[in-house]
């Protein structure tokens, strides 16, 4: 029988469409390779975060709100703030098996090296790990200082020429300078980070009695103890007792508002730095938001925002070039070792407040 050419085409098309349809892959196989092919903002750790984050701190509230109100807008995570000043640490470590907070904000990093070897603090490495200096992090990721505070010798000038004034802090213990100094009291933070700094640079140059030497002619120099910073600097204003040491911001603010005649010393031994950190807590209950708040808060832009509304000096070198004026005044910074300072620190302060510290002296 004859077949028709339209018949022959027709079964030709039919051949070619089943096998085209053959060569494609199963409905099946498809939406696997799908699955396998997810997009990278699918796995963000923005999407991950949690809603909300628990700041446990001891800065003061106006510069936690502008910290946690930029953290919202670029996350929308809602932050809870506590400010706890002396009681941090103890509820920090009070909660240490069942963290209520997700961050720890604030404290000299000798605490905080105290802390991460009893385990307290996560490991995370921020994006500005490398660029932070060895001397403001700890090497496992556990804290960060994300401010510096110099506490500098200072003295005045209009009753002391710049011949006269001190060079060092080794000059504090000559006894030309009797009676010429004034300091804080135990009560300030500077005062107490200043007292160990030195007994732990002077007895890594020597011995710990030299150190504690060192310490008692300071003291035997010195002419009063201020528990209130306004009388500390009156005193040195005033000529009292034209030498001092304390917190450079402080120094700054007393020369610009308050038009002292005073000039910093840039010590031969360097000037103490006291580092203020940052760590987020281990088995927190919000942890990715943890880390998100870490990086916010040690980057660059944050350092520079505080540094120009809050004078807070930055640790980030290139942030501190976009500060105040005052922040780019060359110091060197006094070789301590601070997780010594750490290991002692409450023992060396008992020892220089009933000991070194002469009792005798007032304090007002």
């Amino acid at each position: 029988m004859k077949l028709s050419k339209r018949f022959l085409l027709v079964a030709f098309s039919l051949i070619l469409v089943l096998s085209l349809v053959a060569c494609l892959p199963a409905k099946e196989s498809s939406t696997k390779d799908a699955a396998d092919h997810i997009e990278p903002e699918d796995t963000s750790t923005e999407e991950k975060l949690e809603d909300k984050l628990v700041i446990y701190s001891t800065h003061p509230e106006d510069m936690l709100e502008v910290i946690a109100d930029g953290f919202t807008e670029k996350t929308g995570v809602e932050v809870d703030f506590i400010n706890l000043k002396g009681e941090l640490a103890d509820r920090v470590r009070a909660e240490k098996d069942n963290p209520q907070a997700d961050i720890m904000y604030g404290g000299a990093s000798s605490l905080f090296i105290t802390m991460s070897e009893d385990g307290i603090f996560e490991s995370i490495e921020p994006t500005w790990f490398s660029a932070l200096d060895d001397d403001f992090k700890d090497a496992n990721g556990r804290w960060f200082g994300v401010m510096k505070t110099p506490v500098t010798l200072f003295y005045n000038s209009e009753a002391l020429s710049k011949e006269e004034a001190p060079k060092s802090w080794a000059d504090l213990a000559d006894s030309k300078y009797k009676d010429k100094i004034v300091s804080r009291d135990y009560v300030s933070s500077s005062q107490r980070a200043a007292m160990v700094a030195l007994l732990d640079y002077y007895s890594n140059k020597s011995s710990f009695e030299d150190g504690v030497n060192y310490l008692k002619k300071l003291d035997q120099n010195t002419k009063s103890y201020h528990g209130s910073g306004s009388l500390h600097f009156q005193d040195v204003g005033k000529s009292e007792a034209p030498i001092s040491y304390g917190v450079l911001s402080a120094i700054i603010d007393n020369v610009n508002k308050n038009d002292m005649p005073l000039e910093v010393i840039d010590a031969e031994e360097g000037s103490v730095i006291i580092t203020d950190a940052i760590a987020a807590i281990k088995n927190a209950p919000h942890p990715n938001a943890a880390k998100a708040f870490v990086e916010y808060a040690g980057s660059e832009e944050v350092q520079i925002k505080l540094a120009n509304e809050f004078n807070r000096m930055p640790t980030l070198d290139s942030a501190v070039a976009k500060g105040p004026e005052w922040m780019q005044i060359p110091l060197k910074s006094m070789k301590v070792d601070w997780k010594n300072v750490a290991e002692n620190e409450l023992d060396w302060l008992n020892l220089w407040d009933t000991e070194i510290r002469d009792s005798g002296k007032d304090v007002e």
